[in-house]
């Protein structure tokens, strides 16, 4: 990993996770982030070395030039990464408390198979998007 690059660690099998990561690719115009699914080997290390457990996933990791983040702060990162308008999504859920983000944030984490669906392999990315995922 670069010292300038912004990793996220999703969990390649999971429906939500995986539109998350549709939709990242499709509105970070700067190209400010790459992925590796918690599934891979670079993915796998990048939740280790931050105190994640990789085999009870229930959490995505950012990691950039700040540190590591996961929960609401993850996603509030990156949506004031993604710059523009995004940063009212960032602003709004600044809004809420910390403590009370992070709780409905990891509910959704808990029940994710169950609400969105798990998929029986992790997500190939296409020859397009390719430069943009780790391992």
């Amino acid at each position: 990993m670069r010292e300038d690059e912004a990793v996220i660690v999703f969990d390649g099998v999971c429906g939500l996770c995986n539109r998350w990561v549709d939709f990242l690719l499709r509105h970070d115009r700067g190209r400010s982030f790459r992925f590796a699914s918690m599934q891979s080997a670079a993915g796998r290390e990048l939740m280790l070395r931050h105190g994640l457990d990789a085999d009870d996933p229930a959490s995505f990791l950012l990691v950039d030039r700040d540190g590591a983040w996961t929960d609401a702060r993850a996603i509030r990162r990156v949506f004031a990464g993604l710059g523009g308008g995004w940063r009212v999504v960032d602003g709004l859920i600044g809004a809420v408390p910390s403590a009370v983000a992070d709780r409905v944030y990891r509910f959704v984490a808990r029940h994710r198979y169950r609400l969105f669906g798990r998929r029986s392999q992790c997500r190939l990315p296409t020859p397009d998007e390719s430069s943009r995922f780790i391992d």
